[in-house]
């Protein structure tokens, strides 16, 4: 999506972040030398170092000042809620920092962030280069065991991805640019990406497929229509491509290996959730639409609709708007 938060969160407004940031610095500043002011100065900077994260995660400088204002405060629970902010944006398990509650995060929190963001780059660029070949093969293999839901996650997974992608190609690449999309279905730029690598490889159903979810999550862009006209129309041995519009029955084989790639992490023996309807449904695919969107899985609920409007089954359309309107959502980011 181009345009709110979720366009933010995929270009950063770093100019934003670092106009913040000078504010906190300012009144950390003024704490320190005035006293009688310093709560509301300390407060001040607090305000000012979660805007500047907030427009800008990709900037470490942006997390160092956040946590400094959290120890000047001894918020020892906000801190602890930064770490693991920050764990979640670069793909770990959150339950880490559960494993230091015994221990005062105000006196080690600060070493685990700068562990953290050295280890890890914010940076793709200072990331890419970091990256051993034996890293990027742990990489590719830790990617699919994450949690990529995290809009900043995505993002910042999504960026590593396209650095790979120019070294090591489409074969490493195009499996994790799946699991990406099936964690955020909306994200058209990485369909976009996904799909000129399917057309270079000449799978060429498997790109038909991703610039109409492209188009479909951007209206304004027609790269589903370029990519018709180019097979229409493209010409190798004097004649014209052989290609046609991918049947029914393969479309929804591709929406249900993505649904399945969303569906990863939830459990097998999920129970469903009781449905306050006033008539009970006898439609299994509707009851399962509900119950996903109940317990908030809209990548799932998103596939599963997109599925079933391609069999013409038009009534899930609006289980579609509902699982997009939850993705749009799940893009804002609260700052701890």
């Amino acid at each position: 999506m181009a345009q709110g938060l979720s366009g933010s969160l995929q270009h950063p407004r770093r100019s934003l972040g670092d106009r913040h940031r000078s504010q906190s610095e300012k009144f950390l500043r003024l704490a320190e030398t005035d006293s009688e002011r310093a709560a509301e100065n300390l407060g001040w900077a607090e305000q000012n170092a979660r805007q500047s994260l907030l427009h800008d995660f990709t900037h470490p400088e942006n997390w160092r000042m956040l946590a400094k204002v959290k120890v000047m405060l001894t918020d020892e629970v906000g801190l602890r809620a930064l770490l693991s902010d920050l764990f979640s944006v670069l793909g770990r398990d959150p339950e880490q920092v559960k494993q230091l509650e015994k221990i005062s995060v105000l006196d080690v929190g600060t070493e685990l962030l700068e562990a953290a963001l050295s280890k890890d780059h914010l940076d793709p660029d200072l990331w890419f280069k970091s990256m051993s070949d034996e890293d990027i093969i742990g990489f590719c293999k830790r990617f699919e065991i994450l949690d990529l839901s995290d809009p900043r996650c995505n993002v910042l997974f999504g960026r590593r991805v396209e650095r790979l992608w120019k070294s090591k190609g489409d074969d490493v690449c195009i499996p994790l640019a799946r699991l990406l999309l099936s964690n955020r279905p909306q994200n058209y730029e990485m369909w976009i990406e996904l799909a000129r690598a399917h057309e270079r490889m000449g799978s060429f159903d498997e790109a038909w497929f991703c610039y109409d979810q492209a188009q479909n999550n951007a209206p304004h862009l027609d790269v589903r229509d370029q990519f018709r006209h180019r097979m229409e129309v493209q010409m190798e041995t004097g004649k014209r491509l052989p290609w046609s519009q991918p049947s029914i029955d393969v479309r929804d084989q591709f929406l249900s290996k993505m649904q399945t790639l969303a569906n990863r992490f939830l459990p097998v023996d999920q129970d469903t959730v009781e449905l306050e309807v006033d008539e009970i449904t006898e439609n299994e695919d509707e009851v399962e639409l509900i119950d996903l969107l109940v317990k908030g899985e809209y990548a799932s609920a998103f596939f599963l609709s997109r599925r079933l409007i391609t069999r013409g089954e038009i009534w899930a359309e609006s289980y579609l708007v509902q699982a997009q309107d939850g993705l749009s959502a799940d893009d804002n980011v609260n700052i701890p």
